[in-house]
């Protein structure tokens, strides 16, 4: 069957949350998880902010559950594949009502409040009929829509349909309305990922899951490719498992600067230095640096791959276009004393920089002394 165009009702009690759910983790939906295991890992999902809502004005019939039937515990039930938030929410709610053991947080929330009526007896759903036959739903709405997953959830979304399903990446990108690259860096990255966890002893999930995005993103720099012997243009057989064997060592390198472990914090925090990091790894000098130094400096290892050469080009060409600016109007000022002593601070600082540069200060001497002739 589609998706049902029906709306229906079930109890709180009726209805399961999701031990699936991407948006626990790759670790954790592989474990069996209880029910109570899944509900304590959404704890910290924001829900208060729901069941105030729920509490003003009751569950959103707009935006009922998607719900599928499965085997849970034995026995065909609800399961809620589409809205564990909102279930999570009810369910610490009525906790909350019933007394039952909560947070502060929680039992302030119920206090002296008036519950609308039927509001864990009567929640809308909407029975689809297998979880395949909504995956295109949920890929547009969380993968590129408006509720969208955090990038990891995303990765494994789409790695589970090309694994899974057997979807190539083009199918892919017109079942979620992405772009095939796009789709193809989350492909790899999340094979990565997968990689690292069965290659590297010293290896924390969270910590990874943490920095997901930046690994994504590092992933477009050629430094990173060329250092990892990734090839971004592979197909999925040729995508599952992404760096060579011959490259182990440089994944966990990799790893290691990327993310950190327990004895070591990583390379970089700022992810906006991405591109930086993939001109280090261009590098063999800054690369030898960091692969020979547990205690290696990011700034260190840029400079050594020559990083700052276009930061200074850029002071220089920004000092030059202040004197250009100032040569237009200064010859006003010629017998200011505040502007005397800047033009001298400037000469001396100049004669500096063209020492540095002893073939232009040649030419320039050779240029004033002909100057000299002339007058």
């Amino acid at each position: 069957m589609a998706i049902s165009t029906e709306l229906q009702y079930a109890t709180l009690d009726d209805l399961y949350l999701d031990a699936k759910n991407p948006r626990l983790g790759r670790h954790q939906t592989s474990t069996n998880l209880s029910q109570s295991e899944v509900l304590d890992m959404m704890s910290d999902w924001v829900l208060d902010e729901l069941a105030v809502s729920y509490l003003e004005s009751g569950f959103w019939t707009h935006e009922p559950l998607l719900v599928v039937k499965e085997e849970v515990d034995g026995e065909q039930r609800l399961v809620v594949v589409e809205g564990n938030r909102r279930l999570a929410a009810l369910i610490y709610l009525r906790r909350a009502v019933d007394g039952h053991e909560v947070s502060k947080k929680w039992r302030l929330l119920v206090e002296g409040v008036d519950v609308p009526k039927k509001l864990f007896s009567k929640i809308p759903y909407i029975h689809v009929g297998s979880r395949q036959e909504i995956e295109s739903f949920l890929g547009f709405r969380h993968v590129t829509g408006i509720k969208q997953w955090h990038p990891e959830e995303k990765a494994q979304y789409i790695a589970k349909l090309i694994d899974e399903r057997g979807m190539g990446y083009e199918e892919v990108m017109r079942r979620i309305g992405s772009k095939t690259p796009t789709v193809r860096r989350h492909y790899i990255s999340y094979r990565l990922l997968l990689q690292m966890m069965d290659c590297l002893e010293d290896f924390s999930v969270e910590e990874a899951k943490g920095r997901f995005s930046v690994m994504s993103l590092s992933l477009r720099t050629h430094g990173v490719q060329q250092y990892l012997d990734i090839d971004m243009s592979a197909d999925p057989n040729a995508a599952k498992v992404p760096v060579p064997t011959t490259r182990l060592d440089a994944l966990e390198n990799f790893s290691l600067w990327l993310f950190g472990n327990r004895n070591q914090l990583p390379l970089f925090a700022d992810s906006r230095r991405v591109d930086d990091f993939g001109r280090i790894l261009e590098s063999p000098r800054a690369v030898e640096y960091l692969e020979g130094n547990r205690k290696a400096k990011f700034d260190y290892a840029f400079q050594l791959a020559g990083g700052d050469e276009s930061e200074i080009a850029n002071l220089v060409n920004d000092a030059g276009a202040n004197v250009q600016l100032a040569l237009s109007r200064v010859h006003h000022y010629s017998k200011s004393e505040d502007v005397q002593r800047s033009v001298k601070r400037l000469g001396i600082d100049v004669l500096q920089l063209l020492k540095v540069f002893p073939r232009i200060y040649r030419e320039y001497q050779k240029r004033f002394q002909a100057e000299q002739e002339e007058d």
